[in-house]
């Protein structure tokens, strides 16, 4: 899917122009930085740029703010590179609500772009460079030209091939398998769930892959497990012991986090735990456990979806 030139009139205004692509700047800095709150800041960082741009000489504007918005993001994630070799514990990207709805009815492009989007792509991406990163970015999940990509980037179309087929090996070399199927996701998350607050460490075991990895992200500031958990009946017994932990009436939300089902846990109306599920082969490949309090404000809006979970059911009212 080739981006098309977008022109504009002199009856358009800056701010029309800019609104008609934000939604695609904020999906390329998020796919570049992992974080909802940098690539808000960049795109409007963005913005900044845009309306202090001689607009006459832009032939084309959606070219012209993806190329401002992947240079300010490959600073800001340069910049970045250097506050996570400080991190406390592994790092997990800011949860990013996606609900494709009615605007994505084609099943194998809602499929590309919740991949595009989703925790175990993003883990993976952050092993490459900056640059390595906008070429898989821009070229993978928007299908940009080479040409394009290099003028963006300043390179050179032969630079930006071999960039892509780095880049794009080291992901397929790195990258878990998961299941896109969002129903099958979501049984298999509901019955992982159920398992963990019943206490049923055997039906938990069912429904683990032997080599499944959980990955917790508190930033050091709440508890979380300070590094990457092995075997399924370590990782089983935890769970069991965290829901238990978690009282009898938790207050639950079911939503779609990074392009697959969900569970937002809240604590005194606030956003405390997202825990979101590898699957593959119907079973769940890794667990994602993101605390980092940091990266889950954002979330507060979706305080009213919380309610107890019903019996019998791990996501209660928010279904």
């Amino acid at each position: 899917m080739a981006p098309v030139a977008t022109s504009h009139t002199a009856a358009d205004t800056a701010t029309d122009v800019f609104e008609e692509h934000r939604s695609l700047l904020t999906a390329v800095a998020y796919r570049m930085l992992g974080r909802v709150t940098d690539a808000e800041d960049v795109v409007q960082e963005t913005w900044l740029r845009w309306s202090g741009a001689d607009r006459e000489t832009v032939r084309d504007p959606r070219g012209f703010l993806v190329r401002v918005t992947t240079r300010l993001a490959i600073d800001r994630l340069r910049q970045a590179r250097s506050r996570r070799e400080s991190y406390v514990g592994p790092w997990l990207p800011e949860p990013l609500v996606t609900d494709f709805g009615h605007a994505v009815p084609d099943t194998a492009e809602r499929a590309l772009l919740a991949e595009s989007v989703s925790l175990a792509l993003l883990v993976v991406l952050e092993s490459l460079s900056p640059l390595e990163r906008a070429v898989f970015v821009l070229r993978e999940a928007f299908g940009f030209a080479y040409g394009e990509i290099a003028t963006a980037l300043d390179r050179t179309e032969s630079a930006v091939r071999q960039l892509a087929g780095r880049a794009r090996r080291h992901v397929e070399e790195r990258k878990p398998r998961f299941e896109v199927d969002p129903a099958q996701r979501r049984d298999l998350t509901e019955r992982f769930l159920a398992a963990a607050r019943d206490g049923d460490l055997e039906g938990l075991l069912s429904l683990l892959a032997p080599d499944v990895r959980l990955i917790g992200d508190s930033g050091g500031k709440v508890k979380a497990p300070l590094r990457v958990m092995e075997t399924a009946d370590k990782i089983a017994r935890f769970m069991v012991a965290v829901a238990q932990g978690a009282g009898q009436h938790p207050e639950l939300a079911f939503t779609e986090i990074n392009g697959g089902p969900a569970l937002v846990l809240f604590a005194d109306g606030r956003p405390d735990t997202v825990l979101s599920l590898d699957v593959a082969d119907g079973l769940v490949q890794a667990v994602y456990i993101i605390r980092n309090p940091d990266k889950l404000a954002h979330l507060a809006g979706l305080a009213h979806l919380a309610a107890p979970p019903a019996e019998g059911t791990p996501g209660g009212a928010a279904r």
